[in-house]
Order: C-alpha cells, then structure tokens, then sequence
C-alpha cells in the first residue's frame, strides 16, 4: 500500500464514510479511558498551566511590533485609569499602580486570551470600598484599607486559583450574560453618580450610600459648588470632545483612521496632563500654611513599590470578612470570564474558563507580596487592547514597563493632579459599560423573562447595593432554569395531509402535528450518512446558558474533524499565523494539507430542534458563534437549516440572532448578548474581519449565493386546503427534519466533493 492510500485511508476515518464500523462504548471501557496513560494525563495537565510554552517558541518580528503598539497604548490608559479606581476603593493612588503592575505581569504567562489585561476595575473597586467600610464600621481603627484590600486579593485569588486547579471553571456557566449585564449596568450607572459630588466639589454626605440618595444629596448640594467643578467639568467635557471629533474625521477620512484611534486613544493621558499643569500653575502660590490648597489634589504619592515583603494573613481580620468572601470571589471571576470569553469570540479563538481562573487566582495571590488589592479583567482596556493590534498575551509585558517608568518616574507630577479630573477620567470610563438601549432591546427580543431579569438586576443594584443586584439576579436566572427544566411543555397532536407542489412529486403523505403548531412527536427512522458537507445535529435538552458551550463545541469541533479547511495554511508565514494556531509545522504543513483535502467541503449544517422546548439568549449567542466559528474555518457561507421549530418565541429568538431568514452573512448581528457594548467591535461584520478572505469561487466551485432568498424543497409544503404550512419568510426554517435536509443538498450542486477535479 503507497503512502498516498495510507493517506486516503486516515481520511476515511476522519471523515466518517459509512462503512467505517463504531464500537458501541461500555462502562468498562469508559472506566478504562479515564485511567489510561496517567503519567501523560499528569504531565498534560501541567503543561497546560502554562499555555505561553506553546507560543512563545514561536514568537517573531511581525507579533512584536503589535504587542509592542498595543502594550504601550494600554499603560499609557492603564496609569491615570489605575490611580483613579483606586480612589474609588478609598485607597492611596499608588495601590491601583501596584495592582495594575502585576495584573499585566503575572497573566501573560497563564492566559489564553491575548486581548484581556488585567488590573484595577470599576466594579471591583466600589466593592473593595464598601467590605472595607463594614469592616471598618464593624472594628473601628483595627485595621486599615490597605491592608484589608490585600487581604481580600489573597483569599480571593486563592479560591479561585483552587476552582481552576480542581477543573470547575463550568461553575460559571450557571450564570447567565444576561444577569452580569444587569449588574455591570447598575453598578456603573453606581460609580457614576457617586463621582459626581467629586467632580463638582460638594462634600458633606456619603457618596456610596445607595444611588438614589447620593442624586439626592448632590442636587441639595449645588449651591456648595466649589472652584473644583472648573477642572472636573473641563476634564469631562474634553474627554468626550476629543472621541466625537476623532470619531467623525474616523469615518469622514477612513484612510487616517488609525491615526485618529491613536489620538482618541491619548484623551485620558492628555487630559489629566492638561488638568495637572493647571492645577500646578492655580495652587502653587496659594497653599496657605497648614497646607490646605485651594482645590483639591491627589497629594504625595510614594515613588515605586513601599510594601513589597511576604503577606502575613491575620485570621481575626479573615473572619471579619467572611461574609464579603463570595461577592468578591464571584465578581473577580465573573467578570473576568465574561470580558476573555466576549473578545475570544470576537477576535476568532476559544478562551480556557479554567485557565483562566488559575491565571487571575495566581495574579491575586502573587500580587500580595507587592501590596496590591484584587485584580481582574478590564473591559476598558481589553477593547482598547483588542483595537491596537495585540498579537499575543506577551504585550502585557510592555505594559507593565509603563507602569513602572510611571511609578518610579512620574509620580512627584502625581501629586498635583486635581481630584475633580480623576472624577471626570472615572465617570468617562465607566459610563462605557451601560447597556446600550439596542442591546437591552435584543434581551427582550430573545426572552423577555431575561430582560426583566436584567431589569430587576439593574434596579436593585441602583437602589440597594451591588451585592444584592447580583445575587438576585443569580437567583432569578436560576429559578427561571429550574421552571423550565422542570416544566417542558406538551403537546395535543392533529394529523396534516400535506402535498407537494412540485409536478415531480407524485401523492401526499400525512404528518403529526400540534393541534396549535407548538408542539411534536418524532418518529424513530434509521438514519443514513448525510451527503458530503451536510451535517445533521439533534439537541437532546432545551438550548440554554449551562449547555450552550458544550453544543458550540461539539459542532465545531466536528467540523474542524471532518470538513475541509478552507484556506491553505501551507502558504501561510509564521508572523500571518494566529497566535494560537500554531499549524503542523514546516515539514507536515503539506501532507496536513493533502487529507485536508480529502474532506468534504462544508456547505449546511441542519439543526434537529425537535427536542427544543427552550432557548435563551445565550443559547442564540452560542449559535451566533459557531457560526461565526464554522464559517471562518470553511472560508465560505454556510448555510444554517433548522427543522421542526414549532414554538413562536423559539422561532422569534433565531430571527432575532439572524437566522432562517435566508439574509446575507454580512447582514446579521455579530453579537448579541454582550455583556458590555464593545466600542467598534460587536457591529463589525463577518465579511470585514481580517481572516475571511474567501478565494475565488469560481476557481474552488462553490456557490456563494447560498444566503440568498431562495426556494427549497421544503418551503413549498402546503396542507390540503392550499394554504401553506409554514410562512415563506424564511426558508431555512423547516416544518419537517426531512424537508430541512432536502432544502440543505438542493443547492449542492456547485460543491466539489473528495476526489473531483476543480480544473474540469
């Protein structure tokens, strides 16, 4: 047997042709499976501890330059940003530094996302303020902020170390997007308002009573205005300037584009040396004796690390937290998780949930030794990372570089920056992570359950506490899951006769329907092999939050196996490579290449929905990114068929993410179900992300036309009477799993299948 047939064989088995015989599994070989090899197992699990040792060996010119652009672009946001959320945490400015440092430092060497940096956040801020005001008012003068913010780093960053270790990152999975959006919303809409009072100069009241008392207040205090409002309402004012003019000449001359990125990019740099100058030149004659200035400044802060030593945790103080330990631990992963696994499906590559856990508990407890308070994705930051041109996770490194030059370098300037303009760089920052009324919009398109779920969330958080907001709303999801788990919905059933309009058909057959077209009753067939590049997928439960990662993963997954890729990555460079795709190498490249071309070319993929009684928005989501995913890897359209959609609301919700209706891919939404409104980003379509470059269709022989509205086979389906069964407005969803597979190979003509000649 010649190589070449060996070849033709494995592609056999890889593709799954019929007469390929499966072994029926049994519970003796499944307990074999799991203790099989454990030397490999044990030496496989702590390779992956350290995903930058598949890359890193691989590093080259063309990564540097971005990681180079992107890293600095980041510190120079990441200094006045760090400073200002520590504020919010009621700590010295120069902690938010210490966190900011090893936030971008520890993660590149665990992360498997290269757009997420890591450091101070607004949420986790306000939240490091108020354990340290219970503490605080619980034991008065035994303890001081710093100290208890360190602490909550580490027993944080030890818990969730100790999930990612044991595998137990699926725990987030049982918390929807829809109720993180919620609470992100409302504590947003939170810090903002709290800033406010700063921005203006009124003093007198708590700002982090609940919201609705601090608008209060403030609207009381307006007449106490101080000269502070000068700088606070300059800082704002050209904040926002700066985007909307560098957003209009972006699109009034896209050539210069990235130049006015670049230059929007420095706003928050350009405004906080703006405010400091003048705030220098206003206060430096006019310090009275004790030393009270006429404004408020940010003060002395210390040059480099002052708390750098071995972190010693007091168990009295430990206990004192105890009861703030799970909010803390859920928002540090929660939100961390939610930002890789936003930007992953954006940018095109599948984050780690476990990895990352291990990458921001190392982060944490790491960060200790250098006095830092917890740490965790920012979504600021990741955007404006992801935008730069970031290549791999190594571009933390350059940021962290920044952030030391700053802490060793600038911080004698540090000290005259106004305080009213770190209020107006926090409010500018976080107003970003508010909802769009489009997105919230899309909530009650998909489930308007959800949407009143994130309603709920966001009106509890705005008036009584973040913690509340979040565990309701965690509650609320779940007790949603567990009503729909618990009550599926049944059917009556009434016999159809349907008749096919097409003159080669001949007779009518009878089918089993809802007497109200919401429900079905499936007949057991033996199911033959589709035809080549068709794939069929049954659901076995409802497509909600806790399972719609391992359905993404099982259709992609199938199709990288047994489908070609459509791009040749022979021809590839190293530097055009993702870096996270790290290829067969040199010598493999083509033999890689040849049994990729004996798979089948993918062209639909038929979803059985027969079993779906239930879908939410991040189910729509999750089908959002495996097609984005599939598509991407076939370098072509994919047609997308759903059968037996009986349910409105289900039917609504694929409409919604841009299905069955048989529009055009560059035409349906990228995303859904943001967590936060990614500037740029969750707009952008299929057809201008930099990797679909699809080759010539007619030299490949495939129909590029397969989104357009056309009929098929089973759009023509009508009763006795003459009416049609199903509405015409969209054609790729299917009454019948039948009709929905002959819809899927009528316009298979134009494939070219394993073996064919491309050139005839």
């Amino acid at each position: 047997m010649t190589s070449k047939d060996k070849l033709k064989n494995v592609g056999k088995k890889i593709i799954g042709y019929p007469e390929e015989v499966v072994a029926v599994p049994s519970s003796v070989n499944w307990v074999q499976n799991q203790f099989s090899d454990p030397k490999g197992r044990v030496i496989g699990y702590f390779v992956r501890l350290f995903p930058i040792l598949g890359w890193i060996r691989r590093y080259n010119l063309g990564w540097l330059t971005g990681d180079l652009v992107a890293g600095i672009t980041v510190g120079m946001v990441a200094v006045p940003q760090s400073m200002s959320y520590a504020i919010i945490a009621t700590l010295p400015a120069q902690y938010g530094l210490y966190s900011s440092f090893v936030g971008v430092f520890i993660y590149c060497f665990f992360a498997t996302s290269k757009d997420v940096s890591i450091g101070p956040v607004a949420v986790m801020s306000l939240t490091i303020a108020t354990i340290i005001k219970h503490v605080q008012t619980a034991h008065p003068k035994e303890w001081e902020g710093p100290q208890i913010a360190t602490t909550v780093a580490f027993i944080c960053g030890f818990i969730v170390l100790g999930i990612g270790l044991l595998r137990l990152g699926w725990i987030v999975e049982f918390i929807p997007l829809v109720a993180v959006s919620g609470f992100m919303t409302g504590s947003a809409i939170n810090i903002a308002v709290g800033q406010v009072p700063g921005l203006m100069g009124i003093t007198g009241f708590d700002t982090r009573a609940a919201t609705f008392h601090v608008i209060i207040n403030t609207l009381k205090g307006l007449p106490r205005t101080t000269k502070d409002a000068a700088f606070g309402l300059f800082g704002l004012a050209f904040l926002y300037g700066v985007r909307i003019i560098c957003d209009y000449f972006a699109r009034k001359y896209p050539r210069r584009a990235r130049v006015f990125f670049f230059i929007s990019v420095l706003r928050n740099a350009l405004a906080v040396l703006i405010l400091t100058i003048a705030a220098w030149l206003y206060t430096r004659h006019r310090i009275s004796k004790s030393g009270k200035t006429p404004i408020k400044i940010l003060g002395p802060v210390p040059r480099g690390f002052q708390h750098v030593g071995l972190f010693h945790v007091d168990k009295k103080l430990l206990s004192a937290l105890g009861s703030e330990l799970p909010l803390a631990t859920i928002i540090l992963l929660l939100e961390h998780i939610a930002i890789s696994k936003s930007f992953g499906r954006v940018n095109g590559y599948k984050i780690d949930p476990n990895q990352e856990l291990i990458a921001i508990g190392v982060t944490n407890t790491i960060g200790t030794v250098f006095g830092a308070y917890p740490a965790t994705g920012s979504f600021s930051r990741t955007a404006l990372k992801s935008k730069s041109g970031v290549r791999t996770p190594l571009a933390g490194i350059f940021t962290a570089i920044v952030v030391i030059v700053a802490l060793y370098g600038l911080t004698p300037a540090f000290t005259w920056i106004p305080t009213a303009g770190i209020s107006a760089v926090i409010i500018h920052a976080v107003l970003d992570l508010v909802a769009k009324p489009a997105q919230v919009y899309s909530y009650w398109r998909v489930s308007p359950l959800e949407f009143i779920i994130w309603l709920a969330a966001v009106l509890i958080t705005v008036f009584s506490t973040i913690e509340d907001g979040i565990y309701a709303s965690i509650c609320a999801s779940l007790g949603l899951l567990l009503i729909r788990i618990a009550h599926p919905r049944g059917y009556f059933l009434g016999k159809v006769t349907l008749r096919a309009d097409s003159q080669q058909s001949e007779g009518s057959r009878e089918v089993f329907v809802p007497l109200q077209l919401d429900g079905v009753t499936n007949s057991q067939t033996k199911v033959d092999a589709p035809s080549p590049g068709i794939i069929i997928y049954r659901f076995e439960e409802s497509f909600l939050y806790p399972n719609s990662s391992l359905v993404n993963s099982a259709l992609v997954d199938h199709v990288k196996t047994h489908t070609r890729r459509g791009k040749d990555m022979s021809h590839v460079k190293p530097a055009d490579r993702p870096w996270n795709d790290p290829g067969p190498g040199i010598h493999g490249a083509i033999a890689d290449q040849e049994l990729n071309d004996l798979k089948p070319i993918l062209h639909a993929i038929v979803l059985d929905f027969s079993t779906i009684s239930q879908i939410d928005t991040t189910g729509v989501q999750s089908l959002i990114d495996t097609r984005t995913e599939v598509e991407r890897w076939a370098d072509r359209p994919v047609e997308f068929h759903f059968a037996t959609v009986l349910s409105p609301w289900i039917r609504r919700a694929l409409i919604a993410g841009g299905f069955g209706v048989g529009t055009s891919t560059i035409s349906i939404p990228r995303e859904i179900a943001a967590v936060v409104p990614y500037r740029g980003g969750n707009q952008d379509n299929f057809a201008s992300n930099e990797d679909y470059q699809p080759d010539d269709a007619e030299a490949q022989g495939v129909k590029h036309d397969n989104f357009s509205q056309h009929s098929s086979a089973g759009d023509h389906v009508s009763s006795a009477g003459g009416v049609p069964l199903y509405t015409v407005d969209t054609p790729f969803i299917h009454f019948d799993l039948t009709y929905a597979v002959k819809a899927a190979e009528s316009s298979l003509g134009g494939i070219v299948l394993p073996g064919q000649d491309t050139k005839k």
